[in-house]
């Protein structure tokens, strides 16, 4: 039997960016990645020509375009590092307190001549 070849999985003259995920945000959402309220984020993407539809919970959500995914992306960046030095920050707590509890050296050593 002949080994299966994968597929590409992008056709031929086919963009790379064609196939990217989306990412769909109210306009809350989006105010809130771009620090404004809903009303300019609703304005922004206006202007900016971005997709809008509504959804079936009756909310109007935006795709964002490539540059804000690139903010979006951002932002969770900065969460997973503030998340990252919380950990860290426990993980050393954690050292300085067993080593706090573990028995001293001095104590477990017996007499020398």
């Amino acid at each position: 039997m002949l080994p299966l070849r994968p597929r590409a999985s992008i056709a031929a003259g086919q963009a790379w960016w064609k196939n990217m995920p989306q990412i769909w945000m109210t306009y809350d959402e989006l105010g809130a990645l771009c620090g404004c309220g809903a009303m300019e984020a609703r304005d922004r993407a206006i202007h900016l020509s971005l997709d809008r539809r509504k959804s079936r919970d009756g909310m109007t959500r935006v795709k964002l375009d490539p540059a804000l995914m690139v903010e979006f992306f951002a932002s969770i960046r900065e969460t997973d590092f503030d998340l990252d030095l919380a950990i860290e920050a426990l993980q050393n707590t954690h050292r300085q307190m067993a080593g706090l509890l573990a028995p001293s050296e001095s104590r477990n050593r017996r007499g020398v001549a």
